[in-house]
């Protein structure tokens, strides 16, 4: 606003510029609010983009009003500063209450045609052979949920949760098998009248069930190449090992690359291994869960029972075996601690070479008994005997090849140390040690045992998993 005392003149000369002065009222001499207009002059339509472009004037009361200058003319261009304000609230008052009017009416007509969705219970009531972990849920629709329960036979709920806006509840805890449940509680609908929650239904019962177990137990620590294997005591098809392989995880307190990968059945059914893709970090905490209870295995069966371990990977101890150095020599955590003269398989007879490749410690013991018929023993006692695989190769001492022992290869494919160094190795292992054996003519594979994890490389490793194609 510009207001000062503005002096005579003519109403209907121009200002310079083009722009006519507007007088808001008052007499002439006194103090008023003035602004402008602006006016085309013949010729300037083209250049200014049309006739007179009306512009707002303000008043006292802080409104505004558009005036042209036609109106700026007329009666000397003056305006009782009143009848401005006037005009202007009421326009502004109309132009809000018939907002207000229309909004108020699209939301009457928004919840007129909203379509009502009514609560509703998952699985159907009536349904029978559900199993423990389909999606059980109840649902408010429309409305929301209060005094939810799920409960057995016996009259015992099941654990669940009310979502925050309570319309839906869920169950946190799985469901037994051969059961059956019932629903109770209440639906509220949006205008607050309210419809009993009600239904039952009944799980499955399974003609038979699954079992797992690991070789990992709760509290264990282990070398840095240790597998996790989780073993079935049936065999499944494919079908179930992709269901329960999306069961299977496994965390790690600092981030480990690793799979899963399906081996081939053995005598005691299908076995999933983890491993990951380089030797485990040092200290690594690991939590592995087999979520496998009530997951439908196919012809197999249900899973009969979740399974869990928590294991620590302990410090890192990789043995360096080079079958043409004669010797072994052990790093632990990067540095070397034990060379070892040693001697291992005959190369001429690939029956007792001892396999390329990365074995792993899976067990060890004082003395071992050695059965070999074809070359003419059997229970042959061995002291310090350290497995490093299931084919039959073992770390361990032995008297009688203390004189090929740092010369020559003459073992039926065991690695053979002295008494005095097969102890002191012995008491540095621990099962998952890496035993990485180069420089012979034949190679660990499948045919020499149930684990050669670290014989497959990684892109085959997870080209085994059931979930990759």
């Amino acid at each position: 606003m510009i207001s000062g005392t503005l002096p005579k003149r003519n109403p209907n000369r121009a200002f310079p510029g083009g722009r006519f002065g507007i007088i808001a009222g008052g007499p002439p001499g006194s103090t008023v609010a003035a602004t402008t207009c602006a006016a085309t002059r013949p010729g300037e339509r083209g250049r200014r983009g049309g006739s007179a472009v009306a512009e707002r004037a303000r008043t006292t009361g802080g409104r505004t009003a558009t005036v042209t200058p036609r109106q700026a003319l007329r009666g000397n261009g003056r305006w009782p500063a009143a009848l401005i304000a006037a005009l202007v609230a009421m326009v502004l008052v109309s132009g809000c209450a018939t907002a207000a009017a229309r909004a108020t009416h699209e939301q009457k007509q928004a919840q007129q045609t909203a379509p009502v969705v009514p609560a509703s219970v998952t699985p159907a009531d009536g349904t029978d052979g559900v199993g423990p972990r389909t999606d059980v849920t109840a649902d408010g629709g429309s409305g929301t949920l209060r005094d939810v329960a799920l409960t057995n036979a016996k009259g015992v709920a099941v654990a669940g949760t009310l979502s925050d806006d309570a319309k839906r509840w869920t169950p946190t805890e799985p469901l037994g098998y051969g059961g059956t449940y019932t629903w109770s509680g209440t639906a509220v609908a949006a205008d607050g009248t309210t419809t009993p929650l009600a239904g039952s239904f009944t799980t499955v019962t399974p003609k038979r069930t699954v079992k797992a177990t690991t070789n990992i137990g709760d509290g264990a620590t282990v070398g840095v190449a240790a597998p996790i294997e989780v073993q079935f005591n049936r065999d499944l098809d494919q079908t179930a090992k992709a269901a329960v392989e999306k069961s299977l995880k496994v965390t790690t307190s600092t981030p480990v690359e690793g799979a899963w990968a399906w081996l081939p059945d053995d005598q005691q059914g299908s076995r999933a291994h983890w491993r990951p893709k380089e030797y485990w970090p040092a200290g690594t905490r690991v939590t592995m869960t087999a979520a496998v209870y009530g997951v439908d295995m196919g012809s197999a069966g249900y899973g009969a029972a979740d399974l869990s371990s928590e294991f620590t990977i302990g410090r890192s101890q990789v043995v360096k075996a080079d079958v043409t150095s004669h010797r072994i020599v052990v790093i632990r955590d990067g540095q070397q601690v034990l060379d070892l003269p040693a001697s291992y398989g005959l190369e001429t007879d690939p029956n007792r070479v001892t396999r390329s490749g990365t074995h792993i410690v899976m067990g060890k013991a004082e003395t071992v008994l050695m059965t070999n018929l074809a070359y003419g023993y059997q229970n042959l006692p061995e002291k310090w005997a350290v497995r490093i695989s299931n084919n039959g190769e073992f770390i361990h001492a032995n008297p009688a090849s203390v004189g090929a022992q740092g010369n020559r290869n003459v073992t039926h494919g065991c690695i053979n140390l002295s008494l005095k160094n097969a102890k002191t190795y012995f008491d540095t292992a621990m099962f998952g040690d890496p035993v990485e054996v180069t420089g012979s003519s034949v190679t660990l594979s499948a045919a020499d045992g149930d684990v050669y994890d670290w014989a497959v490389d990684w892109s085959a490793w997870q080209s085994m998993s059931a979930l990759s194609s």
